[in-house]
C-alpha cells in the first residue's frame, strides 16, 4: 500500500474530524485494502468481507491515528487484524454449520494448492497468536504487509533489535507449525 502525500493529508484531516476527507480517504484506499485482504483470504467473497470490515474500522477509529507514523503503516495493522478476524469468524461459522467434528469434513487444505497453502499458513499464524501473541503483529507487518523493519519498530514502539528478534522467532514458530512440507 503505497500512497502519496495527498492520502496522508486526507488521513490527517479525517483524523481531525473532517467527514468529507474521511469519505475521500475510504474511496482512495478501498482497492488496495481489498487486494491486501486477498493475500490473507483465498476466497474473493471472504476478502471482500474483510475489506468492508477494515474500511469500517478505519472509519470508526480514524481519530486514533495520531500521525506519529505514516497512515499506511497504521492502515496495515487495521487491515491485517481485520483479515485475521474474518478468517477466525469464517472458520468458527464453518464449524457451527457443519455440525460435525473437524476430522469428518473434507480437508480444506486439499481443495487447491494455492488456497490450501494460505489456509495452512493462516492456521499456523492463528496458533502462534494464541501461544505467543507478542510475536504475531511484527510477523504480519513484515511478511504480509511488507513493511520495513524501521517502520515496524516505529509502529509497535519497540527497539529495532526487538522487532528483528520477534520476527525471527515468529518465522521459526510458524515453520514448526507447518511441518516438513514447507521449506
Amino acid at each position: 500500500m503505497a500512497y502519496d502525500e495527498r492520502t496522508e493529508e486526507l488521513a490527517k484531516r479525517a483524523a481531525g474530524g473532517d467527514r468529507a476527507a474521511l469519505e475521500a480517504l475510504l474511496r482512495v484506499i478501498e482497492p488496495d485494502v481489498l487486494r491486501h485482504c486477498s493475500r490473507f483470504l483465498p476466497c474473493r467473497q471472504d476478502a471482500e468481507e474483510a475489506c468492508q470490515d477494515a474500511l469500517m474500522q478505519v472509519a470508526r477509529n480514524i481519530n486514533r491515528f495520531e500521525g506519529r507514523s505514516r497512515f499506511t503503516t497504521w492502515l496495515h495493522v487495521v487491515v491485517a487484524n481485520s483479515a485475521r478476524s474474518t478468517y477466525r469468524s469464517l472458520k468458527r461459522r464453518s464449524m457451527e454449520q457443519a455440525g460435525e467434528l473437524p476430522d469428518q469434513r473434507p480437508d480444506p487444505h486439499r481443495t487447491s494448492v494455492i488456497a490450501g497453502s494460505r489456509v495452512d499458513i493462516l492456521d499456523a499464524m492463528e496458533d502462534l497468536e494464541r501461544r505467543k501473541p507478542d510475536l504475531i503483529e511484527a510477523l504480519v507487518l513484515r511478511d504480509v504487509s511488507q513493511l520495513e523493519y524501521t517502520e515496524i519498530a516505529t509502529q509497535l514502539n519497540l527497539p529495532l533489535g526487538t522487532v528483528k528478534s520477534r520476527i525471527h522467532e515468529a518465522r521459526k514458530q510458524v515453520r514448526q507449525s507447518l511441518g516438513d512440507g514447507y521449506n
